[in-house]
């Protein structure tokens, strides 16, 4: 219908501008495919861009901020989304992986570091002669020695904030932080500053845990999680304080077009309605009926 709409204009003002005309539009109309404007969510970020190497290393990544915009066609997909400040990304070694008999793996916390792509903090682990970065806890600092082990005991551990057991050795009413979906696969849940799950109870060969959100998951026995509370527990109630603080994290401002009175969807400011006149209405006079003797 499109290409009989457009070839019945061409031919009317091709006996005007001659064959050329009809080329340069057919041309045109082929040349320009349907665009498919990206949409926010299913699981594709528009704040930044990562740079990741082939290996693991512990050394910041670059970064390139996308300030919601999609990065292939440019076009601004999620309009909340600012510039902000560039920072390095540390990449987080989200696997825990420990012996699975005898004693546990010993890891010593070098430095705890301020990350400003996550929300909580981080930590330099030494394993053995390789380093890594995990989530920081809570009390966490620098000199620790933290525990990792995929052992399944008979009796449940004592674990330390840090340590990193499997969901089925530690007691009921322990807090964890990243805990796996399947066992291996590394700590997918309970990431964000301040937040923690709490184990409730174990059925057969499975764990029951509350999450931040107050749902339950039930999870392998032999799935992994660390022990404690994430760190910046401070962070979701520290105001940001100024607008540009605001621009620096990364959060744009709306477009100012909504004004309650004037602006868009707003309650217009309209001229009063003339004067209306209240009065007591006046009783109006019984007609008179005439009576009459004939039919």
């Amino acid at each position: 219908m499109a290409l009989n709409r457009l070839f019945t204009g061409l031919s009317i003002s091709s006996t005007v501008l001659g064959r050329r005309t009809i080329y340069t539009g057919v041309v045109n109309f082929a040349s320009k495919p349907a665009l498919v404007k990206p949409k926010p969510g299913f699981g594709k970020a528009y704040r930044r861009i990562v740079h990741f190497p082939e290996e693991y290393t512990v050394k910041p990544l670059e970064v390139t901020n996308l300030a919601g915009r999609d990065p292939e066609t440019g076009r601004v997909v999620a309009k909340g989304i600012g510039g902000g400040i560039k920072h390095k990304y540390h990449w987080v070694a989200w696997i825990r992986d420990g012996p699975t008999e005898g004693p546990p793996q010993e890891e010593k916390v070098i430095q705890i570091i301020e990350d400003g792509c996550r929300t909580a903090n981080v930590a330099l682990v030494a394993v053995g002669d390789k380093l890594k970065y995990i989530l920081a806890t809570e009390n966490m600092k620098a000199g620790d020695i933290l525990k990792t082990s995929r052992h399944l005991p008979r009796i449940p551990v004592r674990a330390n904030e840090g340590d990193a057991y499997v969901l089925g050795a530690l007691p009921t009413g322990t807090f964890v932080h990243c805990v796996e979906k399947e066992p291996g696969k590394g700590g997918l849940y309970i990431h964000a500053a301040g937040t923690y799950g709490t184990i409730l109870r174990k059925q057969d060969d499975r764990i029951v845990v509350q999450m931040p959100s107050k749902r339950l998951f039930s999870f392998d026995q032999h799935c992994m999680a660390v022990v404690g509370r994430l760190s910046n527990i401070e962070h979701g109630s520290t105001p940001i304080g100024s607008p540009q603080r605001n621009r620096w994290l990364g959060n744009r401002p709306r477009s100012g077009l909504w004004h309650r009175k004037d602006g868009r969807h707003g309650r217009k400011i309209k001229p009063p309605k003339p004067v209306k006149e209240i009065y007591h209405p006046k009783k109006a006079k019984p007609v008179a009926i005439q009576l009459s003797m004939k039919p």
